[in-house]
């Protein structure tokens, strides 16, 4: 070992890190491929670069050779060379191919660096002159790079170096000056104004347009071993030869969700992406239940998840769930155990729990008795809790073994008492996934640590191997969208039920009136990205406004009515107003509502003492009527306490003596309704965080999160409106119809409040 160490120190390592590295058995055969005939720093970093990063250890040796007798001398030409291995997994490798790929025995003159530099730089000359030392001199190394692949870097950057300053001479007291800084506020306001441009789109392309083709850069159907990470068998290049004959070279994908709850607006990314992917691309996408859980599974989820895939405008390939597969999942455990990569473990759950848990004792015991075990296991022979079958495998956040089948006495939702061993997600997912022949196997980021473990088990089985790709998960502030802590929301009465509209589950968005070509744009916006997401909810929310805006057909209604009489007209003349459903286009239709000289206006459009920059109704200002063509002037307050009716005088608005400073919305024979006013559920942006609310979530609840109104006025033309029609009431936001609305009365939801002006009074 002391020889080991001191091999690995000459080459540059640590003490530390070479014995580090000697508990890794890949890093070590780097020491064997080379023995004792000598390493220099150089070649020892290359070599230890190169078994660090080669995922197929085959070509160990190969590599190691080209290293040894100076073939390959350069970072780049190592990655070029690791990307052709992982590339062509079959033998035999293709020297000369191989070699003209890795720039083997190129070699650069300074005078071609020199020259290809000089090209470069006359091309940016005009703006080199122009900006000086504030042009992005990146560009230039890129360039030159790129027209000298296998130039030594450092070289490339000093031949810049010199013929940008013979250029532009030695740097000017102008050119140290600091660029002026934007003020956080004002970039804050350039970034959202980027991010939410009047078109739906993510660095102006669609949804569909990120999605398709190479855009993501994921691999090519049947070209599975070219991704990071993929693990190449003997029989992988068979395997996808049988996969592309079943699948035709078509992408296939598949959206998982456990039927254990509602869905939320972090799983409208997971659809866009799962659905909208296979859509792009020509693809399918089935729509699988991961109903492996029989105690939380409920048949109102099964329904629910369905209806909001449908709801989202996606329809999938077919629909299938994971305990279709129970048999066969069952018969590739006992191949599995077999094969000896799984035993029966008595260990309990608590044992079990985190990272650091004791190894099983039950780890090497014999392969026969571990079948004979599983098999009373599923008989029903051993309590829940007293035997579990377990992997023998490590995963990359360092959890050992991880279960594949439990015990559970719980009837399931659709194979009844027929099995009473049930596999966990670790064990299911990747053979669901290989079983499906889905291609591109979408998961949110914290999947990524099973990766590994999802290869290492379609391997262990010798079966097809899907390749398992990670993307950001989208979370949302001033909401909670955890099951668990949803289910207490509503236990306490914080909420209704699942689809309260203050929640942002989808049924619950659904109910508020948010449309759901809303929360794809949303989606859109905010991109297929790699990284977590958190955005304000206000975002999505302008995202309601741009659809709705086009598609809500306006209606006036009055939430808190005052009283108004117009004196100067008899009580019999009734005359009706013809009101445009979209006052910017009046090709789009109308409707009609009653005029008569009772009308009901808001009470916050009158007030009886004149203020400075007020507009509307006072004592001394008249006020226009929205459609009507009509100026209303006070001529009586009648007060009990309060203000409770005007009595007007009204004349046409061309009659008039001036012209009035506004014109307000109003009612007249009126339908009474109720309406449900919504505020964000907790009063900070994130109730989860202990540092933020100590108290806990539940102690964060906003006590404004709802308004009820219950006697407000809303004008006849919204009569025969079906639940979850949507509307504009002008002046006061977008509403939407709920389901406990009755032939007796309305209730509307306030979806989104609307776009004001923020000088207006």
């Amino acid at each position: 070992m002391a020889d080991t160490v001191t091999l690995f120190t000459s080459i540059g390592l640590s003490e530390q890190k070479a014995k580090e590295t000697l508990k890794n058995e890949a890093l070590t055969s780097a020491q064997v491929v080379n023995g004792a005939t000598g390493v220099d720093k150089a070649m020892g970093t290359m070599l230890y670069s190169m078994v660090s990063r080669l995922k197929d250890t085959k070509r160990l040796t190969f590599l190691a050779d080209h290293i040894a007798r100076h073939k390959i001398c350069t970072e780049l030409q190592l990655a070029a060379a690791l990307e052709f291995v992982k590339n062509h997994p079959q033998d035999p490798i293709n020297q000369a191919e191989f070699e003209n790929v890795c720039g083997v025995g190129v070699v650069i003159t300074p005078e071609q660096i020199e020259e290809a530099v000089e090209v470069v730089i006359n091309k940016h000359k005009e703006l080199l002159l122009k900006e000086r030392y504030r042009y992005n001199m990146g560009l230039l190394m890129g360039e030159s790079r790129a027209a000298l692949k296998w130039a030594d870097g450092k070289i490339i950057k000093n031949e810049v170096d010199v013929q940008v300053l013979h250029l532009l001479g030695a740097k000017t007291e102008a050119d140290l000056e600091k660029k002026t800084k934007v003020s956080p506020r004002i970039m804050n306001w350039r970034m959202m104004k980027t991010l939410f441009h009047c078109e739906v789109q993510s660095e102006g392309k669609s949804l569909m347009e990120q999605l398709r083709g190479e855009a993501l850069k994921f691999h090519k159907t049947g070209e599975n071993y070219k991704t990071e990470g993929y693990v190449v068998t003997p029989n992988t290049m068979d395997l996808l030869k049988k996969h592309m004959e079943i699948t035709g070279g078509q992408i296939r994908t598949r959206f998982p969700p456990e039927p254990n709850g509602i869905l939320h607006i972090g799983h409208a990314k997971a659809i866009n992406f799962n659905f909208g992917y296979a859509k792009a691309n020509d693809g399918i996408c089935f729509l699988r239940y991961d109903d492996t859980n029989p105690e939380k599974e409920e048949e109102k989820y099964f329904t629910a998840i369905k209806d909001m895939v449908g709801w989202l405008g996606y329809e999938p390939y077919q629909i299938t769930h994971a305990s279709d597969n129970f048999q066969r999942l069952y018969d590739l455990a006992v191949d599995l155990v077999r094969r000896g990569h799984a035993y029966v473990c008595h260990q309990r759950g608590e044992e079990l729990k985190g990272h650091n848990a004791p190894p099983s004792p039950w780890r090497e015991r014999p392969m026969e008795e571990s079948l004979v075990l599983f098999q009373r296991m599923k008989k029903g022979l051993f309590a829940e809790g007293e035997a579990t079958l377990r992997m023998k495998m490590v995963m990359e956040d360092g959890k050992m073994d991880p279960v594949a089948y439990r015990i559970k006495y719980t009837p399931h939702h659709r194979t009844g008492d027929a099995w009473c061993i049930y596999p966990t997600y670790d064990y299911t997912h990747c053979l669901c996934d290989s079983i499906e022949n889905i291609t591109h196997s979408l998961c949110t980021k914290e999947f990524q640590a099973r990766r590994s473990s999802y290869f290492w088990l379609c391997n262990a089985l010798d079966v097809y191997c899907p390749v398992q790709w990670e993307y950001g998960r989208l979370n949302l502030t001033y909401t909670v969208v955890s099951k668990r802590k949803i289910i207490k929301l509503v236990e306490t009465g914080v909420v209704r039920d699942w689809d309260d509209p203050r929640l942002f589950t989808l049924t619950a968005l659904r109910r508020r009136g948010f449309p759901s070509v809303a929360i794809n744009n949303f989606c859109a916006r905010v991109g297929v990205t790699v990284a977590q997401v958190t955005m304000e909810p206000h975002l999505l929310e302008a995202c309601v406004r741009d659809v709705l805006n086009d598609t809500a057909p306006r209606a006036m209604a009055v939430l808190e009515p005052l009283k108004v009489t117009i004196t100067n007209r008899s009580a019999d003349l009734k005359s009706d107003v013809q009101v445009p459903n979209f006052p910017a286009d009046e090709a789009k239709g109308s409707h009609v509502v009653p005029f008569t000289n009772i009308v009901f206006i808001e009470q916050s459009d009158f007030r009886e003492v004149m203020e400075k920059g007020y507009k509307r109704l006072t004592p001394d200002q008249p006020v226009g009527l929205r459609h009507a063509g009509y100026v209303i002037t006070v001529q009586k307050v009648i007060k009990v306490s309060k203000v409770v009716e005007l009595e007007v005088s009204c004349c046409v608005s061309t009659e008039a003596k001036e012209k009035p400073k506004a014109f307000i919305h109003w009612v007249s024979q009126p339908l009474k309704c109720e309406v449900r006013l919504y505020e964000r559920l907790f009063l900070h942006k994130n109730p989860e965080d202990p540092s933020e609310v100590p108290g806990g979530f539940l102690s964060d609840i906003n006590p404004h999160s709802m308004e009820v109104i219950d006697s407000a006025l809303v004008d006849r033309s919204v009569a025969g409106a079906k639940v979850l029609d949507r509307f504009q009431f002008e002046r006061m936001g977008y509403f939407s119809l709920d389901p406990d609305s009755t032939a007796d009365k309305l209730v509307f939801n306030r979806t989104v409040t609307l776009k004001e002006d923020p000088g207006k009074i």
